[in-house]
Parts: C-alpha cells; sequence; structure tokens
C-alpha cells in the first residue's frame, strides 16, 4: 500500500486540517500518517483559539514516521510560524522525501490568521525550495507575489513568479474568482489549465486542504503531476458537489461520497 504523511494543523470540527488529509489520503486507498503543528479550534462558523506544538516535538514526530515507516508522498498544510517553518525544513532536507505538495494556508475561511505575517519570509526561503507542488489560492499567491490577481494571465505571471522562488511546479486555485473554478499549473516549462463549474453551496469548509491532499495522493499511487492534478480536481469538485450541510456555517465537504457508492476505484487498486 502506498503511503502519504500529511504535516498540518489540526481541525476538531473535521473538515479541514490534518483531519481532511486523512480522510482524502483513505479515500484514495492510501495509508495516511500525520505530523501535527498546531492544535486548532475551529468549527464551521470561526477559529476559536490554536495552540502551536513546540518545534522539538515536531521534528521528533517527523522522525518517528519518516526514519520508519516512509512516505510515497508529503502534504504540508498549516505552518504557524518560523519556528514550525525551520523545524519542518530540516527533517524534509534531512530525509528528501519525493512529491511533497505544500498548500500555504495563511487564513481559516473566516479570516482568522493561521500564519504569523512575519513568517511570509521563512516560507520563502526554507519550504518552497524544498516543494514539489505548492498550490496557493489567489489571495495566498498575491499575498507571495505582491501583485494582484485579476485574470487567467494575471495568475500564469504569479505562477512564474512563484516558480522562480524554488518550487518545482505551483498550482494557482481560482476558487476566490467569479465563475467557473479554474486552476492554472506551471510546471517550469509550459502552463496548464483545470477547470470546473462552480458550484452553489457555502459548504467548502477544507477545500483547499482537500485538493492538495488529494493531489499528493494521487501522486503516490504513481500518476504523473498533470493527471494528478486533473483527478484531484474531479475528486474535491465531487466533494463540494455533495458537501455536507453540518453546523451552522460553512460545512464540509463529502470525503467519502464516491467511496460510499462505488467502493475503491480501479485506477487506484492499479497503482498499489
Amino acid at each position: 500500500m502506498k503511503k502519504a504523511l500529511t504535516i498540518a494543523g489540526s481541525d476538531c470540527s473535521g473538515g479541514a486540517g490534518i483531519q481532511a488529509d486523512l480522510k482524502t489520503f483513505a479515500a484514495h486507498g492510501v495509508y495516511g500518517m500525520s505530523v501535527i503543528v498546531s492544535v486548532v479550534a475551529e468549527n464551521t462558523l470561526h477559529v476559536l483559539g490554536s495552540q502551536n506544538i513546540a518545534p522539538e516535538m515536531i521534528e521528533k514526530q517527523i522522525d518517528a514516521v519518516l526514519s520508519d515507516i516512509g512516505a510515497d508522498a508529503v502534504k504540508i498544510g498549516m505552518l504557524p510560524d518560523s519556528a514550525c517553518m525551520e523545524a519542518v525544513a530540516r527533517r524534509l532536507r534531512e530525509y528528501r522525501p519525493r512529491n511533497v505538495v505544500a498548500d500555504p494556508v495563511m487564513a481559516a475561511k473566516d479570516g482568522c490568521a493561521l500564519m504569523q505575517p512575519g513568517a511570509l519570509d521563512t516560507l520563502i526561503r526554507d519550504i518552497l525550495p524544498l516543494t514539489d507542488l505548492l498550490t496557493p489560492n489567489i489571495p495566498e499567491a498575491e499575498t507571495i507575489t505582491g501583485r494582484g490577481i485579476s485574470s487567467p494571465a494575471d495568475m500564469e505571471r504569479a505562477a512564474r513568479q512563484i516558480a522562480a522562488l524554488g518550487p518545482k511546479a505551483v498550482l494557482v486555485k481560482g476558487g476566490h474568482s467569479p465563475g467557473d473554478a479554474v486552476d492554472v499549473l506551471f510546471d517550469g516549462r509550459e502552463f496548464r489549465y483545470y477547470r470546473a463549474e462552480r458550484i452553489p453551496t457555502k459548504n467548502t469548509h477544507g477545500t483547499g486542504c482537500t485538493y492538495s491532499s488529494a493531489i499528493a495522493s494521487d501522486l503516490a499511487l504513481g500518476f504523473a503531476l498533470p493527471e494528478a492534478v486533473a483527478r484531484a480536481k474531479e475528486y474535491v469538485t465531487t466533494a463540494i458537489r455533495h458537501s455536507l450541510a453540518i453546523g451552522k456555517g460553512c460545512g464540509p465537504t463529502h470525503h467519502f461520497y464516491d467511496l460510499y457508492r462505488n467502493g475503491l476505484q480501479k485506477g487506484q487498486t492499479d497503482h498499489e
């Protein structure tokens, strides 16, 4: 069985973060493991608070997993501060895992900051050069580049600019723009577009976490990056289409919709 590790914050409501990642790994038939960097008290309405894990314990969690079990892909999510980023970077440089997918989580759905503003330079310096694929949404891409994004051409420019900072590939996600949900992938050589009809629902809690962990799952299963993104885009669109009206705010996506209906698909088991 293929194995994937998520390094991220927790979400006690189960819709985002570590919990969403592990559900996504399981839905893809991938064995999931986790390194928790922050315990976040949140629900569908807002973030109530968070408590970061000591950098030494973050490193020990990574050691525990990668020195023994290993991973076919690593998904990185919320990294709350520079000390956390530096700890993760030290271990990535030591173990050199394959298929590192980083989702630069900066804020929760309610706008609550999940990454200290002063840590952006550390993210760019230490994490981006160790990343095979970075998956910023439009606000995150604007923060990293310092430029506004209002069109697909802007997304291309942002992807190229971010790629120059170190990641091997960049996927700028268009979920925050009007119209169809269009994402732009730059692999260092060419651009590819991924388009899906926008689904009219407020229940999109954890979509970024789910999308990036789905890409990591498909990379772990052996799919090339363009196909992994295409499959993950289809997966997250289905999860949003059948999202769950749980809680009083923005509910979660349905990570297991296809699994509950059909079981594991042949394309997943073929890559074991």
